[in-house]
């Protein structure tokens, strides 16, 4: 695990260099969240709407939406897939994101149409943590996570 800038960064997730991380499940799915940064910036998540199980995404398409008290927005698939499982905890109690965006928080489990494709633009290992270490200071992030829920 890298930390940087009080944001917690996993080694081993694959991430598309914004919002979102993704890692493969031992099913063929794929288990998508958003980043620590990103709930960092989204402040408090007050909502979460996530798309159906059953529901077909074109990439770049929004698999859910967050909303806090100063933001709201999609939360992008990386690839094209169909939705399997989502999430009933974060639904419940959406602030679970701030708490553990890697963790209990995840959103969406998706398969993709196209399993060799699914991570073509995804990045992991070094080149993510520089990437990510770059993004947090163009953006001038300092995560904090809620400790409560």
């Amino acid at each position: 695990m890298t930390e940087y800038r009080g944001c917690e960064l996993p080694d081993d997730l694959f991430y598309d260099l914004d919002y979102v991380w993704a890692r493969p499940d031992d099913n063929g799915l794929i288990v998508l969240g958003i980043t620590d940064a990103a709930q960092t910036m989204a402040g408090r998540v007050q909502k979460i709407r996530i798309k159906k199980v059953g529901t077909h995404l074109n990439k770049g398409r929004h698999v859910a939406t967050l909303e806090s008290g100063k933001w709201a927005g999609g939360v992008p698939c990386p690839f094209e897939g169909t939705v399997e499982a989502v999430n009933a905890a974060v639904l419940e109690t959406p602030h679970l994101v701030n708490i553990g965006p890697y963790t209990d928080a995840w959103l969406a489990k998706v398969r993709p149409v196209v399993p060799a494709d699914a991570f073509t633009d995804l990045v992991t290992g070094p080149k993510a943590m520089e990437a990510l270490r770059m993004w947090l200071d163009r953006y001038d992030v300092q995560c904090m996570r809620c400790a409560e829920p």
